[in-house]
């Protein structure tokens, strides 16, 4: 039910809902009577007036009404009832694929009919295939419909008559007054919203008047009533996250110095004015008795794992442990041997856990988790099971946030309880993440952006290529390597199989072996054993080979500044951000640095604007914008992250401008327990369970 805190009426309390139909409305994520409510129409049938048939183009859709002329069955590569029908301003066909012996005698020579569909050409003027249509009487007239007719979102079985008869009786439930506004009236009419049972009237019922215009488009002020109760409840549900995190206290971590100053000392690079600025905001969380929720980003390249140490040496400093995890085995051996090279010196000991380390090995690196000897550990997911306990954990870095769930996050966070304390966390990402979807995705962080890249970084000269010059390619990558460079080819599939990526992979490869026979060429996909994978990435790196092809494993961390060619071949299968990722494999050493992307021709609009935007910026922040318009934030963001992000109503992109709103909304009602709770029950029903991990 929509009224705050009463339990929801079920569907099956309407009538005509039994067991069979209710288990079709379930697909549709439709158990109450609240849910039915807020399964608005996708669009709306104008049924209110009737057409002449002369005034008619293909592609409109109405109701027209006339005598049939004619009532024939037809042989064409389908057998076909065909009725001419006209009104005096023209005529047009209805054509029946599908008929019975009874329809064909209603709809005989002189029948008067009226019927609803969509106008298309056919082989003998203009016509409409399957329409609606009804029968009339020689005598009296039938009334038109007296509002718009919405269309529903369907799932198999389940007809548009069927579920326009249940919303409607649900809008009887809705006369009942079984819908509670819970947005303040002070919130209502700051914000000018209408009442919520008026909204949902209007949207499942718009009067002849509506503007249709805005109701496609989404932005009918009724919509965005709805839209902005969704995203507050949202907002609310992460600050729950963050405030039963915060209740449970940490260990105030003293920036002593005695660890981060020798570290700093020994770098062999300055710190950025950027990097020493989010270190200070990570430091001040740290000092503080509750746990740092802090999102760090930074562009490739930008220096994010030095702050990541710098977090880790304060938890050492307090005798406290740091865990720092990886989405993928490379990327977290990257970061193993950077933190050892970096802090064994230091006389810190590093632990190193992923899927790969068994046996023995696995058995000792448990025992110095456990026992407090492994001061720093870096892993994979790993560290997420059951048997890895720590003595004393105090921080949690976090690399790429958006491959790991919120869930996951959270219970890494268990692994640090000593009695009442939680660890701090400390979350990185290399993709930058619009600033739309940082209020809503990661309401429950506080933010820290690193927008300065260390000097000496090249900025990434990027290239537009059709893969019919393939060849011109192939000779630049024979001129770099040359020269004493590397290069990247990084090859990708539409298709979602693995083993058809690798096989595309070992095909590129064996091609420019043939055509490249001089260099020295690696291969890596995603079906390789990760000790296989290291050990090209380990030959690449000291500059053992040439030329690596790779699939999109690489994307993430890799970090060889020899490599000054980048070929991305079909890029306008990946997303922006992606790219962004794949390009900043190069130009993070002090040569000039190309990406070529080498595309599939003919482009779509949508690939061209695309390859555009890669083309004429670097800037991460502005290259994810425009990936969030151009596909949305689930793709953005990772299906993983978005368990969260699948709205009903609301849109991030079109809806951003509510944000602020809905934010300072947030701030008011998040003191009534009571409403905040009845918010996020509407809107996220069971999908709220993930606040209380």
């Amino acid at each position: 039910m929509l009224s705050g805190g009463c339990a929801p009426i079920p569907v099956t309390d309407i009538k005509g809902v039994g067991t069979a139909l209710a288990l079709k409305l379930q697909r549709l994520g439709i158990e109450s009577i609240q849910d039915l409510l807020l399964h608005l129409p996708l669009r709306y049938q104008d049924r209110t007036r009737i057409l002449p048939i002369g005034s008619l183009r293909p592609g409109d859709e109405g109701v027209i009404e006339g005598q049939i002329a004619a009532s024939d069955i037809v042989q064409g590569r389908r057998r076909a009832l065909l009725c001419r029908l006209q009104d005096g301003t023209g005529t047009l066909s209805l054509r029946f694929f599908h008929f019975s012996a009874a329809q064909k005698n209603n709809l005989a020579s002189g029948a008067r009919v009226r019927c609803f569909g969509e106008v298309r050409p056919g082989p003998s003027g203009l016509e409409i295939v399957h329409p609606e249509y009804k029968v009339l009487k020689a005598t009296g007239s039938v009334d038109v419909e007296e509002r718009l007719t919405p269309v529903y979102p369907l799932t198999e079985g389940l007809t548009q008559g069927r579920i326009r008869s249940l919303a409607a009786q649900a809008l009887e439930w809705l006369d009942r007054g079984i819908v509670e506004d819970l947005i303040p009236d002070t919130l209502r009419s700051q914000w000018k919203l209408p009442e919520l049972a008026r909204s949902i009237r209007y949207l499942h019922q718009p009067p002849v008047d509506a503007d249709l215009d805005g109701l496609l488009a989404g932005t009918h002020p009724a919509q965005r009533r709805l839209a902005f109760e969704e995203l507050l409840a949202h907002h609310l549900s992460l600050l729950q996250i963050r405030h039963s995190v915060r209740e449970q206290g940490a260990p105030a971590l003293k920036a002593t110095g005695s660890l981060s100053v020798p570290f700093i000392a020994q770098l062999p690079f300055e710190l950025t004015g950027a990097q020493l600025r989010v270190a200070r905001e990570v430091a001040r969380d740290l000092n503080m008795p509750h746990p740092m929720l802090r999102l760090v980003q930074g562009d490739v390249g930008s220096g994010k794992t030095v702050v990541a140490a710098l977090a880790a040496l304060q938890a050492l400093e307090n005798g406290a442990q740091a865990a720092v995890m990886a989405p993928t085995e490379i990327l977290a051996e990257q970061h193993f041997n950077n933190f050892s090279q970096w802090l064994e010196p230091l006389g810190i000991s590093v632990a190193w856990l992923a899927g790969k380390v068994k046996g023995k090995q696995r058995s000792r690196e448990l025992e110095r988790i456990a026992n407090g000897e492994a001061q720093l550990v870096v892993g994979t997911h790993a560290l997420f099971q059951d048997e890895v306990r720590f003595s004393n954990l105090a921080v949690v870095v976090i690399d790429e946030q958006h491959r790991f769930g919120v869930h996951q996050r959270l219970s890494l966070r268990e692994k640090g309880r000593n009695g009442e304390q939680t660890p701090h966390q400390l979350i990185m990402t290399a993709t930058p993440i619009p600033r739309t979807l940082t209020m809503s995705a990661y309401a429950d962080l506080d933010c820290s952006i690193i927008d300065e890249l260390p000097p000496g970084r090249t900025p990434v000269n990027t290239v537009v290529i059709a893969d019919s010059r393939r060849d011109q390619v192939v000779d630049r990558v024979r001129k770099a390597c040359g020269e004493g460079r590397q290069a990247y080819w990084v090859c990708t599939l539409i298709e979602e199989s693995e083993a058809l990526q690798c096989q595309a992979a070992e095909v590129t490869a064996e091609s420019l072996r043939e055509a490249l026979p001089e260099l020295r060429i690696g291969l890596v996909h995603g079906r390789l054993k990760a000790a296989e994978k290291a050990q090209i990435m380990a030959a690449f790196k000291s500059a053992e080979l040439d030329l690596l092809v790779a699939t999109t494993v690489i994307e993430v961390g890799v970090d060889v500044p020899n490599a000054s060619l980048m070929i991305i071949e079909n890029p306008e299968r990946l997303g922006l951000a992606q790219l962004h990722q794949l390009r900043g494999r190069v130009g993070r050493g002090s040569v000039e640095s190309f990406c070529v992307l080498m595309y599939h021709a003919p482009l779509s609009q949508q690939g061209r604007e695309r390859l555009a935007v890669m083309r004429e910026s670097t800037d991460g922040f502005r290259i994810a914008e425009k990936d969030l318009e151009l596909r949305g934030p689930g793709e953005v963001l990772g299906t993983r992250q978005t368990g969260m992000m699948q709205f009903r109503i609301a849109d991030l992109q079109r809806d951003a401008d509510l944000l602020p709103r809905v934010k300072r909304a947030a701030a008011d009602i998040e003191h009534s327990p009571s409403l905040t709770q009845a918010l996020i029950s509407r809107w996220l029903g069971q999908g709220a369970d993930y606040a209380h991990v």
